[in-house]
């Protein structure tokens, strides 16, 4: 009979133990590298012997899109003009509108397509991420605050991040960002900017980020994209370098 017994208490004992791993979320701890930052190329973009194809234009195309690529933010006309402004420059050879040339982070969630890696930090109530690139950081915060007024009137480059898990995946919410970064590459977008964000691990070392971007002044409709990291594992890979930005663009050798 005790035989039974303990056998019936270390059945409950494996029971409990699977429910609470169950209920315990992913870590997503660890160093990460982007996967085809640049997005996918077109599939005869790269073929042997044939030329590259043209640069951007600024200038309106027959289909409209004004030389912007299908997958692109669709602006507002006010947005659209600023986002012109910023192209002319650009072609110019100015860097002005380049905010990581001048050693500021690169904003959200323009921070989440760095081609660099990124370290992501996990405790309880909050997780972390480290980009290598101008050592852009952020938090998202798990433990149930919100944004206060002096919060949302104090717009930072990563913003405010608050977040949840649902079942695997981490919902995140981020408000209060500035208005002088980019949505993507050189796409402006508007104080009224929130973007939200699923992330989940997709298959072992694999990171997804599901990214959506609402700007009611800026968009015509709301941006989606994703994007996905490799985690890394082996030295040297696993590790980040410190980016010495302010003594010379580019990483300290």
């Amino acid at each position: 009979m005790l035989g039974i017994a303990a056998a019936a208490g270390a059945g409950t004992l494996r029971s409990t133990l699977n429910a609470q791993s169950a209920s315990r979320p992913p870590d997503f701890s660890g160093v990460y590298r982007p996967v085809n930052p640049f997005g996918r190329p077109a599939a005869d973009a790269l073929v042997p012997g044939r030329p590259l194809p043209p640069p951007t234009r600024t200038a309106p195309l027959s289909d409209g899109s004004r030389g912007r690529g299908p997958d692109a933010p669709l602006l507002t006309p006010e947005y659209l003009a600023k986002w012109q402004s910023i192209s002319k420059s650009r072609i110019a050879g100015s860097s002005e509108s380049d905010n990581t040339a001048k050693c500021l982070p690169p904003g959200m969630p323009a921070m989440m397509s760095m081609p660099y890696g990124m370290e992501v930090m996990q405790t309880k109530d909050k997780i972390t991420f480290f980009s290598e690139l101008n050592d852009a950081l952020r938090r998202v915060y798990l433990d149930g605050r919100a944004p206060t007024p002096a919060i949302l009137d104090d717009p930072t480059y990563a913003g405010y991040s608050t977040g949840h898990w649902e079942g695997d995946a981490l919902i995140v919410e981020t408000v209060a960002l500035r208005d002088d970064t980019y949505i993507e590459g050189f796409t402006p977008h508007s104080d009224q900017m929130t973007v939200s964000e699923r992330i989940r691990i997709i298959a072992p070392g694999m990171l997804e980020d599901r990214i959506t971007v609402t700007d009611p002044k800026a968009l015509v409709k709301p941006w989606e994209t994703t994007k996905t990291y490799r985690k890394m594992t082996a030295p040297p890979d696993d590790q980040l370098r410190e980016f010495a930005c302010a003594e010379g663009f580019g990483h300290v050798r």
